[in-house]
């Protein structure tokens, strides 16, 4: 994690007025001081202009971007949009991955108390509203993609209207029995999209509980390849057998792919995300703008930090379909 000026100074053993002294007044600080502070400046990278800027504006410029796993293609199409949009601002891009197995609130929190940046983009933590609410006592600028909270800068994609989409094309298709590869029931992301698959089933009064699938791994909250293979093997296994499947991300989908191919049978799907890789793979899905969604909150982040006064913004995505191989109508 890179360093601000308050950091050096409690490294070097000094006040920040010191080190301040050292980069604007250099000749009002003894040698050994001056060159002591000047080594760790120079050990983590920083340039005595940076830190001078940094001291006059009591800014890091950096912004954090905390993730629960890097590896995961979803966030890395968010990152590319942070990415692409803060190379034209003068801040650097710090980012942390949320460890598995401890406790996400703790680490989140312990991140964003030390004010390492200027401020924080959080995405799909999915924090509870109690622990949203304790995080705010921080009072640091944060926006959260992926997620909602009242008290917070937001950035989404219409969840309910997506899965409502995908399920009612493949309802209008003439097709009936409609089932659900979900991921993990206490996921944010999978309440709204089943929410929105119910409602579309309703309007034809066919929804039914037992059609939603969920797999066996939780790592992700399901939202895994083998998730989607274990899911798509339960559902392929049942009696009756569903004729279409609305699956709730691509990462999902490809693994149910796998699990129809092993079978060689060909269900129509559609799917969740509209990852690049699902464009090569022919994978029909429901696309939210990812990319757009990350710069868009690296925009409302900067505003927020030089205008800590503004009224909250809750930008909502409407997503689209994106029909490919993977469905093929059956009527």
């Amino acid at each position: 994690m890179a360093l601000t000026i308050y950091d050096i100074a409690k490294i070097a053993g000094v006040s920040i007025a010191t080190v301040s002294r050292v980069f604007n007044n250099p000749d009002s600080v003894t040698e050994s001081t001056r060159n002591r502070i000047l080594q760790i400046a120079q050990k983590n990278g920083y340039h005595p202009q940076a830190f001078a800027q940094a001291l006059a504006s009591k800014r890091t410029k950096s912004i954090a971007v905390i993730v629960p796993v890097l590896s995961n293609y979803f966030f890395m199409e968010i990152l590319s949009g942070i990415q692409d949009q803060l190379i034209e601002s003068e801040s650097e891009l710090v980012l942390v991955n949320i460890m598995s197995g401890v406790d996400a609130f703790q680490q989140v929190q312990y991140q964003v108390k030390r004010r390492w940046a200027d401020g924080y983009i959080l995405i799909s933590t999915h924090l509870t509203n109690e622990q949203y609410e304790e995080l705010g006592s921080c009072q640091i600028p944060i926006v959260l993609i992926d997620d909602y909270h009242p008290n917070y800068d937001t950035v989404t994609t219409d969840n309910v209207e997506g899965a409502y989409l995908a399920t009612k094309h493949l309802l209008d298709q003439g097709v009936r029995n409609v089932a659900m590869i979900s991921a993990s029931k206490l996921s944010a992301p999978i309440k709204l999209r089943i929410k929105g698959y119910k409602k579309a089933l309703d309007e034809f009064d066919l929804f039914d509980e037992s059609l939603i699938f969920y797999g066996n791994s939780d790592y992700r909250d399901g939202f895994s390849e083998q998730n989607g293979y274990e899911a798509m093997i339960q559902l392929l296994d049942s009696d009756p057998q569903p004729d279409a499947c609305f699956c709730t991300s691509d990462i999902k989908g490809i693994g149910a792919l796998k699990a129809m191919r092993e079978r060689n049978i060909e269900i129509p799907m559609i799917c969740y995300d509209n990852l690049s890789v699902s464009r090569y793979i022919g994978l029909s899905t429901v696309a939210q703008p990812m990319q757009q969604m990350g710069s868009k909150a690296v925009t409302i982040l900067l505003d927020r930090i030089q205008n800590p006064s503004n009224l909250r913004s809750n930008v909502t995505f409407t997503p689209s379909l994106a029909i490919r191989d993977s469905f093929v109508s059956q009527s």
